[in-house]
């Protein structure tokens, strides 16, 4: 008779399986970008994705690391669409390589590359990007606006002016930016009746990109690739807040399913705060960073500076990630408070 040492249960899942299944799970939110918003966004994938594939062979090869293990993991590729999806999709094609580049570069290797990296390296990069190029960043454009490829590229690629009327601010911004000049005298309710702007419930076009988001997100926790306790901590921190707030002055503060159908929140909560490498990784501490980074992104949206709050939100719960894991320790068979 043979025996095995423990653990005893296995997941058959490699980092390459694991990141194969993401981008599988962001495919559904791709389709209906591209449908709603036309090809431009197929073609930032594909800049992200070529400039995330050299300058991981790149840093590999200064630290003598095998190309064909590391490259074929698909990491670099998750980081790669995390960045283009969140940028705008007729952003310049230097500002997506930028992005993706320090996303690589300096997030993800200048720490010791995947696994030990303490921030997510796609919401440094919109960070980064955010601050040193807001006027850029916030350009997004209108939804049924059908461009041809032709003319899409043109504007990636500078080869045509970029045109004001082609783009303007996401649904977020517009009614922040309306609120705080109206000043009182505009409310919620009528900046809703705008539909090209807002549609039905959060965004003309982008509540069916939230939608296709959500889809993707469900198969990945019925996958058990990812586990449920970050994402819902995440959507009931930004529904108790803004279900709160909008209760108390509804004149002032959009409903929960605006928020929650709007910007990057099921991108966010499904996509980025459950990163296994920069989050938490205990039951408890799952719970805390996820509600937290609910609190922080409503914050940021709401009263901040910028048009969306998701990447700082994750930015900061990461620098909170170790100690909350440590405080949320499970508890030793055999152990009382730490002591035998």
């Amino acid at each position: 008779m043979m025996f095995a040492p423990a653990p005893f249960l296995l997941k058959d899942a490699s980092v390459s399986q694991v990141m194969t299944q993401v981008c599988l799970a962001l495919v559904p939110g791709i389709a209906v970008y591209a449908w709603l918003v036309g090809p431009a966004i197929l073609v930032q994938l594909a800049i992200a994705s070529l400039t995330a594939l050299l300058a991981e062979a790149a840093i590999l090869r200064l630290r003598d690391k095998p190309l064909a293990l590391f490259l074929s993991d698909g990491s670099a590729v998750v980081t790669a669409w995390l960045i283009a999806l969140t940028f705008p999709p007729l952003a310049p094609w230097w500002l997506v390589a930028t992005g993706t580049l320090f996303a690589i570069v300096v997030a993800k290797h200048l720490y010791g590359g995947l696994g030990q990296n303490p921030f997510n390296p796609a919401m440094v990069a919109f960070a980064v990007c955010i601050v040193s190029f807001p006027a850029l960043m916030s350009q997004w454009p209108s939804i049924g606006l059908k461009l041809p490829l032709l003319d899409q590229l043109n504007i990636i690629f500078g080869f045509a002016p970029r045109v004001d009327a082609l783009s303007g601010a996401t649904p977020l911004d517009a009614m922040k930016t309306a609120l705080k000049l109206g000043e009182g005298q505009v409310n919620v309710a009528h900046l809703l009746e705008n539909q090209d702007i807002y549609g039905n419930f959060a965004g003309r076009g982008w509540e069916w990109v939230t939608g296709a988001y959500l889809l993707g997100g469900l198969w990945l926790w019925q996958r058990k690739v990812i586990t449920w306790h970050a994402p819902l901590a995440f959507l009931t921190a930004m529904v108790l807040i803004s279900g709160g707030l909008w209760l108390y002055r509804p004149e002032s503060f959009a409903s929960p399913l605006f928020h929650l159908l709007s910007g990057g929140a099921m991108l966010g909560a499904f996509f980025i705060i459950t990163d296994p490498v920069s989050g938490c990784t205990t039951v408890r501490g799952k719970l805390i960073f996820g509600f937290g980074a609910g609190l922080l992104a409503y914050i940021v949206r709401v009263f901040g500076g910028y048009p969306d709050g998701v990447a700082f939100a994750a930015l900061l719960m990461n620098l909170s990630a170790p100690l909350i894991d440590r405080l949320t320790q499970p508890r030793i068979f055999g152990m009382k408070e730490g002591r035998p």
